[in-house]
């Protein structure tokens, strides 16, 4: 596993954790990547994707909510929701290459979601690298 790959994987692991348990205190996350993560260019990798998906929570999932057909992100699995609002985010406000970040999602949904998730993360976030590549038109919704 590559060292940012392990960085979005702890970065998953927080982001379900503050979904089941919202009293979590900010420092214990911040102890949770210093200790899994130890370098501190993922740490802070692994701080821009989690406080990105926060700050941009709202935007993120009404682009997911337009690219799922028949699916909202309320009622997906939390780990598929969680993949997919990471990776939303960094292929909107990162520079890592689309079919990275796709690739990316799409084993930690391998490794954390159900037998279906790889499949349904790949369906979304085609849909949503394709309107970000202007290939497509940008769902409305």
């Amino acid at each position: 596993m590559s060292r940012r790959s392990r960085a979005r994987e702890v970065a998953l692991q927080s982001l379900y954790q503050a979904e089941v348990n919202a009293g979590v205190d900010p420092r214990d996350r911040e102890r949770f990547h210093k200790g899994r993560l130890r370098s501190a260019a993922l740490v802070a990798f692994a701080d821009l994707l989690v406080d990105g998906v926060c700050e941009r929570q709202a935007e993120i999932d009404a682009l997911l909510d337009a690219r799922s057909a028949n699916w909202r992100v309320s009622r997906m699995a939390a780990t598929d929701r969680a993949v997919l609002r990471i990776a939303a985010f960094e292929l909107l406000h990162t520079d890592t290459p689309g079919p990275v970040v796709v690739d990316e999602a799409i084993e930690l949904a391998r490794r954390y979601g159900s037998e279906g998730s790889p499949k349904f993360v790949a369906g979304i976030l085609g849909n949503l690298l394709e309107g970000r590549d202007g290939h497509a038109q940008p769902a409305a919704g």
